[in-house]
Order: structure tokens, then sequence, then C-alpha cells
């Protein structure tokens, strides 16, 4: 039986687009009302984001604090002075940002 290269190219497009949707990250940040700020990641099919590198970002774009979700997919620091965003990077397609402005009690 041959497939037709059509045939083959559908079905490996559906395959990775099916991959992308069920591993979608995921990002939440709180205030500790303590000053500091915990953010929890994680990603839709229950993966555990550990590891995935945390970057602070200031408003003008330069870089304020960089760590890493912890074994808890946990990321805590202290809330820089001014309007930030925290950066959750789990690769290409896989970054959110989540503003200061969005980072509640």
């Amino acid at each position: 039986m041959t497939v037709k290269p059509f045939v083959l190219a559908a079905a490996l497009l559906f395959m990775t687009t099916a991959a992308a949707q069920a591993h979608t990250p995921l990002c939440s940040c709180f205030d500790n009302g303590d000053n500091t700020i915990t953010c929890e990641g994680g990603f839709s099919d229950g993966s555990s984001a550990s590891g995935v590198a945390m970057r602070i970002q200031a408003a003008d774009g330069s870089i304020l604090m960089e760590g890493a979700m912890d074994a808890d997919s946990t990321y805590t620091f202290t809330r820089p002075a001014g309007d930030f965003t925290v950066l959750f990077d789990a690769g290409e397609g896989h970054v959110i940002e989540v503003p200061s402005r969005n980072i509640v009690l």
C-alpha cells in the first residue's frame, strides 16, 4: 500500500497540532502580603513546571532577577519597585507574561 505524500503530511500536521494543544503552559502569581510574590506553574496535561526558567523583567526590558520553578512548580521572589513583568519561559511557544498590575493579594 502506498501512502500519498499529502495524506502523510496532513496526518503529521494533525498529530503535531494535537500534541501542542495538549501541553499548554499555565502560570499565575499572587502577592503574599509580605513584599514577596509567589508564582505557580504547570501544564494543561498535568505536567510539572519544575525547572522552568523564570525571569523578572523591568518596564525598560532589563532583567531584574532570574531563577527557575522549584520541585513544587513554584517560584517566590521579593517584589521589585515599580512596574515589572514575570516571564514563565518553558521554551518557544510556551512563554507566559504576567504584568505586575495583574498580581494582587
